[in-house]
């Protein structure tokens, strides 16, 4: 009985159609957070010819502190991934491991920090969470639409 369910299983998993990057519409917008004089903004294009492109930066007063340029695509094995340039650097990718409605969540073990990216949206309001792989050392943004 078990041997069944388990193939069940794999069957199921085998059947799940995969992600699309058409599928993370919802991020689409201008965000923006705003708390204490320090402020971050985060911008994304709507899907197009399998590509979100976006951008974030980040500061304090009128000094600007941070910034990256980010895109989601499929990778080489067509599996969604969030590639991100901290201060215009490197990429560094993280695989799309759960997408719901409204939710996602992408990982990558092998970076130092962060290892787990996570956007969820409701309404007109995103959150986004960065940490390491077991969600410790959490950072949140708490964002509205602009």
């Amino acid at each position: 009985m078990r041997v069944i369910a388990a193939v069940l299983a794999i069957v199921l998993v085998a059947a799940s159609p995969a992600a699309h990057v058409d599928d993370l519409g919802w991020l689409a917008g201008d965000w923006a957070s705003e708390a204490d004089g320090r402020w971050t903004e985060e911008s994304w294009t709507a899907p197009r010819g399998g590509v979100m492109l976006g951008h974030s930066r980040s500061g304090r007063g009128e000094e600007l502190r941070e910034y990256e340029f980010i895109r989601i695509a499929a990778d080489g094995d067509g599996v969604i991934a969030y590639i991100a340039m901290p201060q215009g650097g490197a990429p560094v990718a993280f695989r799309l491991v759960r997408q719901e409605v409204s939710s996602a969540i992408f990982e990558n073990p092998a970076h130092d920090y962060p290892q787990r990216i996570a956007y969820v949206r409701d309404g007109d309001t995103l959150t986004a969470t960065i940490s390491a792989i077991d969600g410790s050392k959490p950072r949140r943004w708490t964002y509205r639409r602009r």
